[in-house]
């Protein structure tokens, strides 16, 4: 079985998926966002086609660790998408930096500035199901 990361943002949110063996993850793709019905219908129809047995959200903690309004809009996006996936477990995981370091890798691979908006939350998500993985989480 596989894990799903998501980088949740207002407009975007970036997908990462791991292998089946649960040890490498990649990107898969950054979704506009169409609307929370429609947002919640993709993913899981996008959990049922792969299948995911555990979703990974990314939560966009303070740099002091604190809790600002963002995490609370990520977990309340978490908390509806669960009513969605009732059977597929949610994790989150301390996100803080992930964006800044998918940037950097991008601007270091030459990526220009109109592709890179493109694919930052796919990279993030990536970044965030790979330190998941990491972590030895299954």
């Amino acid at each position: 079985m596989r894990k799903l990361a998501l980088d949740v943002g207002d407009v975007r949110i970036g997908l990462a998926l791991s292998d089946i063996t649960g040890i490498i993850a990649s990107g898969y793709e950054t979704y506009t966002r169409k609307g929370v019905p429609q947002d919640y219908e993709y993913i899981r129809n996008f959990i049922s086609a792969n299948s995911v047995d555990g979703v990974v959200i990314g939560l966009p903690v303070n740099m002091d660790g604190s809790e600002g309004p963002r995490v609370t809009v990520t977990r309340q996006f978490g908390d509806e998408l669960q009513t969605f996936i009732p059977d597929i477990p949610i994790t989150y995981l301390d996100e803080r930096l992930t964006t800044v370091q998918a940037e950097r890798m991008l601007i270091d691979g030459g990526v220009r500035r109109e592709k890179r908006k493109k694919v930052i939350d796919k990279v993030a998500a990536t970044l965030i199901l790979q330190a998941y993985l990491d972590r030895g989480c299954k």
